[in-house]
This record gives C-alpha cells, structure tokens and sequence, in this order.
C-alpha cells in the first residue's frame, strides 16, 4: 500500500459541511484532501484528512493537525459545530 490510499467510491462523508451561520465551510474532497474557506477567505486551509470509523483526523499543508467526530449527521471539529450542506440539484433529463 502506497501513501495514496485511492478507494472506488467516496466515502459518505464526502461532500460540504458548513457551521450554521455560513462562515466556516469544509469541503472534503474524495481524493482525501480537504479545503476550509473562512467567510470570504477562500482555501484558508488546505490539506489531507482521514476517516476511520465516525473520526475525521486532519493534516493541513504546514503540518498542524486536527481532529473530529461525525454524530447523528452533524461533524464536530476544534470547537465548531458543521453541517452537511445540501445540494439542490435538478435530477430530471
């Protein structure tokens, strides 16, 4: 196994999580990379993450780490309380 860990399918947690009032938004990214944007601050923080189990562990760019957790749909992260966004996509041809 290589540093790259490539799986077929992105993991359920994929996607967009946003704090309640908008400013603080995590994308997690299927190749294992994560992009926070601050309020108008985009790609404030980049970096990798990992999943195991409902823990998320992060790694941005300059070396600081991070962790958190995933309850009941929510993601609890240094403090902060996110929120899967939803995207409202029109699935009709």
């Amino acid at each position: 196994m290589g540093n790259h860990d490539h799986h077929p399918y992105p993991h359920p947690y994929v996607g967009m999580w946003v704090t309640r009032d908008g400013f603080i938004r995590h994308e997690l990214l299927p190749n294992g990379r994560y992009d926070e944007a601050r309020g108008t601050r985009q790609s404030a923080y980049q970096g990798r993450y990992k999943i195991d189990g409902d823990h998320i562990e992060y790694v941005d760019d300059t070396g600081f780490t991070a962790d958190g957790d995933f309850r009941e749909g929510v993601l609890y992260h240094a403090g902060m309380v996110l929120y899967r966004e939803e995207r409202h996509e029109n699935k009709e041809a």
